[in-house]
């Protein structure tokens, strides 16, 4: 009897060695690669848009299906920090340079996406703030396969993100 529960157990061990840890590791390293495919193809569209000074629907379009092409759904955020220069000046008893300071006000992914269905651009200047933020929406298998075996997967966690942003370096025009 006992002979009989140590074998099932020992057939359990190895379907569990040879099956399931190998199939998560390859569901891992499917993840990583898009990790690198999400970061790359958000690095190419905020650093693209920020240097031509405009957001495009084609570069937009580009990222979304860059992105999808892996496999996963993702939420696209985006936020455009627009400059907004509140100038004044000294008193007239000292120089009669320009003091003041900047201020940002944001625009957002909804207001973006309006402007590049109606118009196809989104027009930035110089001294604008573009940053994305890319998180998949979906389960992946190595989230799924996690959550069985070390139930650390929640309901709002995400295992592949991306974040880029930077200053807008020229001022586009349509």
């Amino acid at each position: 009897m006992s002979d009989t529960v140590i074998t099932i157990i020992a057939i359990f061990l190895a379907t569990v060695l040879i099956f399931i840890f190998p199939l998560l590791s390859v569901a891992e390293r499917s993840d990583d690669i898009s990790q690198l495919s999400v970061q790359t193809a958000t690095n190419e569209f905020v650093d693209n848009s920020r240097s031509i000074g405009k957001i495009t629907m084609d570069n937009y379009t580009t990222l979304v299906t860059t992105i999808s092409a892996t496999g996963n759904t993702y939420d696209v955020e985006m936020e455009l920090k627009v400059l907004d220069e509140n100038i004044g000046k000294k008193s007239a008893w000292t120089q009669g340079q320009v003091i003041g300071e900047n201020v940002y006000y944001s625009i957002y992914t909804s207001q973006i996406v309006d402007v590049l269905k109606k118009d196809g651009v989104y027009t930035m200047k110089e001294g604008d703030i573009f940053s994305v933020t890319v998180k998949n929406t979906n389960k992946t298998m190595s989230q799924s396969l996690r959550g069985i075996f070390y139930s650390v997967s929640g309901n709002d966690t995400y295992s592949i993100a991306a974040q880029h942003g930077g200053l807008v370096t020229a001022t586009g025009s349509k």
